[in-house]
């Protein structure tokens, strides 16, 4: 009677485990307003929820205000703190009127302890006020970024009607802010001592997550009473980088909660795919057509679910499609290659062949012979007839001197 037991009860358990692994794997149901999870290196989009509504961010603004700061300014340039930076609203790191920080300094302190002053300081400074820098901020997502469902008031994030992103926009904004390594490190450091002119203490990382998530990596945290508890996020296990978005949550319990969630997803749901590296060709077979080649620029990786057959399809376009089970996703684009014409090939093939003989000093190649002989041949012809004719012209002409001289 042991052995069945056993056996039975091996089998209980490998069921509740299988199932706990589908349900682990489970897309999450979230009560935020708005979310978005990413492959971090590709893009792929692997979960969703109202990710293109326009929403307020609060202070997650600063991940903009950040990476502004570290590509436009010297981290050792002195910073002179305003009167107007000194007394601005919300969270402070208590800079003083005339005092001068590093530059870096206070990037830590507006991603660390979410300085609403050290916003206005590093605005002021690299724009000249907090309205100018606010264009430049605007211009910089549209342009540098490409997204285009974010409007920017201000740099700290305070409600403003007219500043407002989306989980999608934010998500586009925090990956291309991760390729830079400085600010990787900023927004992963959890403390940080602090010897201001009127605040010694201690900056200490407003991001819960950094300590409690395992992989995480930073990267913002935010709350007003318009824009609710928001929270972007990084986390990174084995080289698979995830990048997570929530915007309007009720509580900072439930958005810590449901971050967790949605990076477990991730990583328990998908794995990274490399489909092309830098400089591969594909040829796209055509029906009774000559076939397209593309090649890829960069490498090109996606996110395909885990223990699911995933298809690749290139569209005319170049255009990289997947297709699972349960989803289809755009996976990356290919650059065509234009194909050279017959002649522009032969043309190209005969001045190379004739630089290389010139420069090796080689003989002319077997089949270049043929050719200048009956370029020789031809000329030696056009010239015979050309004798021939002026031959016929002056006996013409002698005949023509005669007849006149017979009938005078």
């Amino acid at each position: 009677m042991l052995i069945p037991v056993l056996l039975i009860s091996l089998f209980v358990c490998s069921s509740v485990s299988f199932a706990e692994e589908q349900m682990a794997s489970a897309p999450p149901s979230l009560q935020a307003g708005a979310a978005l999870l990413i492959d971090a290196k590709s893009g792929t989009i692997l979960y969703e929820k109202n990710a293109e509504e326009r929403m307020y961010p609060a202070s997650i603004t600063k991940i903009i205000t950040g990476i502004m700061a570290l590509e436009s300014g010297r981290l050792d340039e002195l910073v002179t703190v305003s009167k107007e930076a000194r007394y601005e609203d919300g969270t402070r790191v208590y800079l003083a009127e005339g005092e001068q920080v590093p530059l870096e300094n206070l990037v830590y302190a507006l991603m660390l302890n979410s300085g609403n002053d050290a916003a206005t300081a590093i605005a002021e400074h690299l724009a000249g006020s907090k309205a100018a820098f606010s264009e430049q901020m605007n211009l910089f997502v549209q342009e540098q970024v490409g997204v285009v469902n974010t409007h920017f008031m201000n740099p700290h994030g305070l409600p403003d009607p007219e500043h407002y992103t989306t989980a999608s926009d934010m998500a586009k904004i925090t990956q291309y802010a991760l390729r830079n390594e400085k600010f990787r490190e900023i927004v992963a450091t959890q403390k940080m001592p602090w010897n201001g002119k009127e605040w010694q203490s201690q900056l200490e990382n407003h991001n819960k997550l950094l300590t409690t998530y395992e992989g995480a990596i930073g990267v913002k945290n935010g709350f007003t009473q318009a824009a609710g508890f928001t929270l972007v996020s990084a986390a990174n296990r084995d080289g698979f980088e995830l990048i997570a978005v929530i915007l309007k949550s009720d509580t900072n319990k439930n958005l810590y909660a449901e971050m967790t969630k949605l990076l477990d997803y991730g990583f328990e749901a998908f794995e990274p795919k490399q489909l092309f590296q830098a400089g591969q060709t594909y040829n796209l077979q055509q029906e009774d057509q000559e076939p397209l080649q593309f090649v890829a620029d960069d490498e090109i990786w996606t996110a395909v679910p885990k223990q699911q057959e995933a298809t690749v399809q290139i569209g005319p376009t170049g255009a990289i499609t997947m297709t699972s089970a349960d989803r289809t996703w755009m996976a990356g684009q290919l650059t065509y290659v234009q194909p050279e014409s017959a002649d522009a090939h032969e043309v190209s093939a005969l001045s190379v062949s004739a630089a290389a003989d010139e420069r090796t000093g080689e003989e002319p190649s077997a089949w270049t012979v043929p050719i200048a002989g009956a370029w020789l041949l031809m000329l030696l012809m056009l010239a015979a007839v050309g004798a021939m004719k002026i031959n016929r012209q002056k006996q013409k002409r002698s005949r023509r001197v005669s007849y006149d001289e017979r009938m005078r």
